[in-house]
């Protein structure tokens, strides 16, 4: 699993299969998050091509961020059911889960208007499981865009995706939101044995 954080000014990946947690920095033009905004797809492809590189080297190809890394994270899952970047260049990963805290789905507007284009990419979709958390108290990426993002995936057929609410919750994470992420995580990727 992939971890990808952030702060305002740049984001860290950190691989959660190693024992020594190593920050790598990379980013994206994430000013205006609103739907309406112009998409950095040169700067995503890029964080979602760091990324893909990343997981080349992870045992389960699980990608999960918080905030600009959700962000990244859910860039990366339309990557994947797509099978390629914005760019059109090949994506190399066959991820197996997503999850995205406190984030939002950027270019909503091109998976919306593209998903339909086979049934290879529909069946990609309806299979890969994301889990979305968020708070309504959250002051950095507002809930609405947390939730709307939710809504946008489930509408392009991404049939396999949860979205939690904390009532409180900020721009930061909780042990409750901790252990949902693990408990399904564990369930979704088989570990602890079952």
């Amino acid at each position: 699993m992939l971890i990808y954080c952030d702060n305002a000014f740049s984001a860290s990946a950190i691989s959660m299969n190693a024992m020594a947690l190593t920050p790598i920095i990379l980013g994206f033009d994430a000013e205006d998050i609103s739907e309406d905004a112009p998409d950095d797809v040169e700067g995503l492809d890029a964080s979602a091509a760091h990324v893909a590189n990343l997981l080349s080297t992870e045992p389960a190809d699980s990608v999960g961020g918080f905030s600009m890394g959700a962000a990244t994270a859910l860039y990366s899952a339309t990557c994947h059911v797509f099978a390629r970047y914005g760019n059109r260049n090949p994506y190399p990963v066959n991820l197996s889960s997503v999850v995205g805290l406190s984030g939002w789905l950027p270019c909503s507007r091109i998976l919306r208007n593209q998903l339909k284009e086979s049934n290879e990419t529909s069946a990609r979709a309806a299979t890969l499981p994301i889990l979305l958390c968020h708070g309504p108290g959250d002051e950095v990426v507002a809930y609405k865009h947390g939730e709307k993002s939710a809504r946008i995936l489930s509408s392009a057929g991404f049939q396999n995706l949860t979205f939690r609410a904390y009532d409180g919750l900020g721009h930061y994470t909780i042990p409750e939101e901790m252990e949902d992420v693990c408990r399904w995580l564990t369930a979704r990727l088989r570990l602890g044995g079952s």
